[in-house]
């Protein structure tokens, strides 16, 4: 059993911050298999939309991937230490509103597609007023 637990969420007005966090506990590794053989993303899902990719980070924390739509405003880091994954937020625009959840994949790129994941997070709403 893997879980991944998203906090920071809630209601900013439009040019605000948050930080979100994902903390990955439970069954995290096996023999030959750590949290840092797995990389992290997040997604996001606004209603009646499509889930869409957020940003993405490699394993060791050397690539990363941001969307076009956020890329300059949200940052992906991790620590793998506290084996956590955080997104940092900045000058939020109502357009960003969703169910941000993160997700986890064992490899060593940077995969896009929902797909490629192997465990999900519940989710934590942001919420940006205008």
């Amino acid at each position: 059993q893997v879980q991944l637990v998203e906090s920071g969420g809630g209601l900013v007005q439009a040019g605000g911050s948050l930080r979100l966090s994902c903390v990955v506990s439970g069954d995290t590794f096996s023999h030959g298999d750590a949290f840092d053989n797995y990389g992290m993303a997040w997604f996001r899902q606004a209603p009646g939309l499509e889930r869409e990719s957020v940003a993405v980070i490699s394993s060791g924390g050397g690539r990363t991937y941001s969307s076009a739509s956020v890329k300059g405003r949200l940052f992906i880091s991790r620590d793998n230490a506290k084996k956590t994954v955080y997104l940092q937020m900045k000058t939020l625009k109502p357009e960003d509103t969703a169910v941000y959840t993160c997700a986890a994949f064992r490899g060593f790129g940077v995969p896009l597609l929902a797909s490629q994941y192997d465990y999900w997070g519940q989710g934590t709403q942001v919420t940006v007023s205008s």
